[in-house]
């Protein structure tokens, strides 16, 4: 997981997460924490190996841990975190050292994912949609405390528990 570890360590990945984080400290619905982003990932990892689907773990990884990095201007500035996320993880994905470097393939399909998280498209991409089913299947709204003040419709709630 060294290159997944070099995007945590990245000074703009850290500048970006923090801010979310004191943005987020005192929100009562889903955050969009380490815990959340990991959670992502290791759904979609499983469901890639269950699905034999064939995608590199740290690809995977790289667009969990990256997919609501754009979520502090989506609060601030009102620009979608999927449009903002996407620029962000690309500058950080392209200031990568070459032993830390996904191949031009790798960040495609990574920003391709990034933008296409919070609404699938017709024909979407393999990671595409599995960062999509995946980030919904980490939210526990089954057994979240802000659940009646949530806005989210009901077709959007995940009420059970799955993978």
């Amino acid at each position: 997981m060294k290159r997944v570890n070099a995007i945590f360590r990245h000074p703009l990945y850290q500048a970006y997460y923090r801010r979310l984080e004191e943005l987020e400290q005192d929100r009562i619905f889903c955050r969009h924490q380490m815990t959340h982003l990991l959670d992502t990932a290791r759904i979609a990892y499983i469901r890639n190996l269950e699905a034999r689907l064939g995608l590199d773990r740290e690809v995977i990884y790289a667009a969990a841990i990256l997919h609501d990095i754009g979520k502090s201007l989506q609060y601030k500035d009102k620009i979608p975190h999927e449009i903002s996320g996407e620029k962000i993880a690309a500058e950080i994905l392209d200031s990568l050292t070459a032993e830390n470097a996904f191949s031009d393939t790798e960040k495609k399909m990574i920003l391709t994912a990034i933008r296409g998280h919070r609404k699938l498209r017709k024909d979407p991409e393999v990671l595409e949609q599995l960062l999509y089913e995946s980030d919904k299947a980490s939210r526990m709204c089954f057994a979240c405390p802000a659940d009646p003040q949530c806005s989210w419709s009901e077709e959007k709630k995940n009420r059970e528990i799955r993978i």
